[in-house]
């Protein structure tokens, strides 16, 4: 059965239920085609359940910890089961609330797998899309016929080839969102965002957690101080980390119940293994082949407006490689509807986007880390301010934690802010909020800050980064 839409949309992910919302109330008369869920990796194994289970963890910590706060210190019973299905419950709400969004914006959802086919009888350009029932094989394919489509397809675990994930010993992140067991030793491969969240979460559970690193550091698009203060936070409640050591199919032996690693001089032996080490794009089989759009190490490559080389069909996302944050791709996505109802959005800078770290310490930046401020060549002041200088983060518990602020010498202008401490992926809003309208450094030290909060480190930064510092 043929269907005509405005625009058809791939992937029901954030970016693509979130540019069907915009679409529609664009006027544009909108489907989305979604091979599994509504809501995507963020709402079902990624953003939403993760940040769920580590809500679940500090509960466990503070217990634990509760004589730092003058409160007689409690070991809590827990189990894996109730914190995986509150966890599915909090998903269970938002997936209702996704279900809810489609209906009330009038967006017709496709459960399918959706391909891009190429000029046929239906249209004379590439982007008809056809979609094949995921119950039935041998049902004819629903035909979406378009003006425009929107590739949001998303991403997915990558593999180590001498490692593959078989959902048993050997883990993605997917895989862990459903764990029916804390294994008693855990080896997490990759120390980036998604590595390091699960070994703060694994290790408040109770898990004996290795890291293990290839590069040189930690988390390398973050400031080397935050990366040594993270590492340092984390080694402290008990995680090891092995930096700058490569694994390959000569040092890693997998069995049915176990894997066993050979670092520099011993074998060690890990219930389970998570493998974190970045996601690949979801653009095979989707029929890219049939069009005009350019690709670069499997991803699709767009102008800034999010347009391929055939220009009604944009894409958004993972896919396009650009920073992999559910965030960025819902703006993206609302950038490319705009742009195709002719209505000149202003395009994304990157630099205004805030990255978050939901580790405990939390960490948090925006715009240019140091290195990245050096090599552009521009002149800047750097200033440092420990949360130990605002009351309610000694409050808190995080007094050991600090921001920083870049700020360019000539004009005042933030390039930069970064921390580590407590609430730090709320507060750093504002400081991408100031970088967006372009505040300088005195004009965020300036604005008043309720007394007291721990917001107030983004004051006291701004204040000293001016040379008129207070409490520094």
């Amino acid at each position: 059965m043929a269907h005509n839409y405005d625009l058809v949309i791939l992937g029901g992910g954030t970016a693509g239920y979130v540019a069907a919302i915009k679409a529609s109330k664009n006027g544009l008369k909108t489907a989305i085609v979604e091979s599994k869920k509504l809501g995507g990796t963020c709402l079902h194994n990624g953003c939403i359940p993760t940040k769920s289970m580590l809500k679940s963890a500090e509960v466990i910590t503070y217990m634990k910890d509760a004589e730092k706060y003058g409160v007689d210190s409690y070991t809590p019973s827990f189990s894996i089961e109730n914190i995986v299905n509150r966890k599915n419950a909090v998903v269970d709400q938002m997936f209702k609330g996704v279900q809810g969004l489609m209906k009330k914006n009038g967006v017709d959802v496709f459960e399918g797998y959706g391909r891009i086919l190429g000029p046929s009888i239906f249209s004379p350009m590439a982007g008809t899309v056809a979609v094949e029932n995921p119950n039935d094989e041998e049902a004819e394919a629903e035909i979406l016929i378009n003006n425009n489509v929107l590739i949001a397809t998303g991403s997915k675990p990558r593999e180590l080839p001498f490692l593959p994930f078989d959902g048993n010993v050997v883990l993605s992140s997917d895989h862990m969102m459903n764990l029916e067991a804390i294994p008693e030793n855990l080896a997490i491969i990759g120390g980036g965002v998604i590595g390091l969240e699960f070994a703060s979460l694994m290790t408040d559970l109770g898990a004996n957690v290795t890291v293990i690193e290839a590069g040189k550091s930690l988390i390398p698009a973050e400031d080397k101080d935050v990366s040594k203060r993270l590492q340092k936070a984390l080694a402290d409640k008990g995680v090891a980390f092995h930096i700058g050591l490569g694994l390959s199919e000569d040092t890693v032996k997998v069995e049915e119940s176990s894997v066993s690693i050979t670092f520099e001089e011993e074998t060690k032996q890990f219930d389970k293994v998570l493998v974190s080490i970045g996601r690949s794009p979801n653009t095979e089989d989707i029929g890219l082949n049939n069009t005009k759009i350019e690709t670069n190490n499997g991803f699709i490559v767009t102008n800034e407006f999010y347009q391929t080389k055939d220009k009604h069909i944009y894409a958004v996302g993972d896919v396009i490689g650009n920073l992999q944050l559910a965030h960025v791709a819902t703006k993206e996505g609302l950038i490319a509807v705009d742009h195709m109802a002719d209505q000149s959005p202003i395009t994304l800078d990157y630099n205004t986007v805030p990255k978050c770290i939901y580790t405990q310490p939390e960490v948090a930046s925006v715009g240019m880390n140091e290195a990245q401020i050096k090599e552009s060549g521009v002149p800047y002041i750097k200033k440092k301010v420990a949360f130990g200088a605002v009351g309610k983060a000694v409050i808190a518990g995080g007094g050991n934690g600090f921001g920083k602020m870049y700020v360019e010498k000539e004009t005042g202008s933030i390039l930069g802010v970064t921390m580590i401490g407590p609430s730090v992926t709320e507060l750093i809003n504002e400081a991408a909020l100031a970088k967006f309208v372009d505040a300088s450094a005195l004009e965020l030290g300036t604005s008043v800050h309720a007394h007291p909060s721990i917001g107030e480190i983004l004051m006291e930064l701004g204040l000293d980064a001016a040379g008129v510092g207070i409490h520094v």
